[in-house]
């Protein structure tokens, strides 16, 4: 697989028959190793590693509902409360983060409604912050840790 711009703390894969497997700790299985898998896996890990998330308030793959219509929001990361407070949706690497990626994070929000966006595709990330009554995005240089984004949350 290709080397991302994200940590590697060691995802971990195996080899058999059925082709390429990649273990989701978070899922807790075994899940065929996608160029998107081998992203969320890494990005998982930078959440848990690097931002402090625990992994307990981290949900892969969590279901939405978006106009009455079932939907999956790749990672969403949920304050101590159970409210959601980052959404990251992962692409592939060779998948343009384009203005329809950004509009699909953002139709995801609608029903989530974080504070915190993360859209990435292993090799450029973008990370903003929303203010929801202001109707406004900021776009910040890092992902803060899990105490920004849960303030008053943390252990």
């Amino acid at each position: 697989m290709q080397v991302l711009d994200l940590p590697d703390h060691g995802v971990k894969t195996k080899h058999g028959a059925d082709g390429t497997k990649v273990f989701d700790p978070i899922r807790r299985r075994w899940l065929d190793l996608t160029p998107e898998e081998w992203v969320r896996q890494h990005v998982l890990n930078l959440l848990v590693h690097d931002i402090g998330c625990p992994p307990s308030l981290v949900a892969v793959e969590a279901p939405l509902k978006l106009h009455g219509l079932p939907k999956r929001a790749d990672i969403v990361v949920y304050d101590r409360r159970g409210g959601p407070v980052l959404l990251v949706e992962c692409k592939a690497p060779e998948v343009p983060l384009n203005q329809a990626v950004l509009e699909q994070a953002a139709r995801y929000n609608i029903t989530l409604k974080v504070p915190y966006l993360m859209v990435t595709n292993g090799l450029r990330h973008y990370c903003c912050t929303i203010d929801h009554q202001r109707g406004t995005v900021d776009f910040l240089p890092t992902l803060p840790g899990f105490a920004v984004l849960a303030p008053g949350c943390s252990p």
